[in-house]
């Protein structure tokens, strides 16, 4: 009875992270950038109830008799499939349509990446014009460096290609490369990221070194699209879903918790 109990006990803790992953996909379902994460649960471990593995003859059973001790969460996957791509209405947002990612620089000193860019034009410390997102966070160039423009450039001309480079119209108003280029990076598993917060991801030993597209030429290169923000990839009704099956299954497991303690009661009433 006591088995029941505790495994039960272990199948709804292991459904209320579930139901926190929803909640969390479907708070972000209009967060630019977002990657939706998915819950994957694992057997505890089994309880021999019979250890003799041969009948009287000696011949070998063809079963065993195991008991399992419940679940528990194996792992919370992030899932990296393309979003929708929204029309921002900005100069400075952009859209990534491929596997990279945009670099920023933290306030540690490290570099972090994102699909979010929703991006700025903020004035730097020596006056000129730095690339940053919402949170101030320099953007990196293609080279690993803060993007940084002298002040004489007019941030409402800037225009990028699908290739990141940054243009400036000539005098006869042709836009022109101006030799920096946004960068985009790629990771052999993206699965293998660390979430930070705030839609940026930290590169670990799981995801393996940031692979820089523009110096790469064995990675297929990611399109840039200026004016546009790519959305959130959660799918609400598919979520929607998923939060009903969790709740049948959070339920259920409280119902046996229930019904192990009435058997329980059963018991210790049969000496009266």
């Amino acid at each position: 009875m006591v088995r029941s109990l505790w495994s039960a006990a272990t199948g709804m803790n292991a459904q209320q992270t579930n139901v926190d992953t929803i909640a969390n996909n479907l708070a972000n379902v209009n967060s630019a950038g977002y990657r939706a994460q998915v819950a994957q649960f694992k057997s505890l471990l089994y309880q021999n109830l019979r250890s003799v593995t041969t009948t009287a003859n000696g011949d070998p059973k063809p079963t065993s008799s195991q008991v399992g001790l419940g679940v528990r969460v194996a792992s919370l996957n992030s899932i990296f499939t393309q979003g929708s791509l929204l029309d921002a209405q900005s100069d400075t947002a952009f859209a990534i349509e491929g596997d990279g990612f945009f670099g920023v620089r933290g306030e540690d000193g490290e570099t972090y990446y994102t699909r979010n860019g929703d991006f700025t034009w903020a004035l730097g410390t020596n006056g000129g014009m730095m690339l940053t997102n919402a949170d101030g966070l320099p953007v990196m160039d293609s080279r690993g460096r803060a993007i940084s423009l002298p002040r004489t450039y007019i941030a409402n001309k800037l225009t990028i290609t699908e290739d990141g480079q940054i243009c400036y119209p000539d005098d006869r108003n042709n836009p022109q490369p101006i030799g920096v280029q946004i960068g985009t990076f790629q990771f052999s598993n993206p699965g293998g990221l660390s979430r930070v917060g705030s839609t940026l991801f930290a590169a670990t030993d799981a995801s393996g070194r940031a692979i820089n597209e523009d110096t790469n030429p064995d990675v297929n290169k990611s399109r840039i699209i200026q004016g546009y923000l790519e959305g959130s990839n959660v799918q609400v009704a598919n979520e929607m879903v998923n939060l009903i099956v969790a709740q049948r299954a959070y339920e259920m497991n409280s119902k046996a918790i229930t019904t192990s303690d009435s058997m329980m009661e059963v018991a210790n009433n049969l000496k009266r």
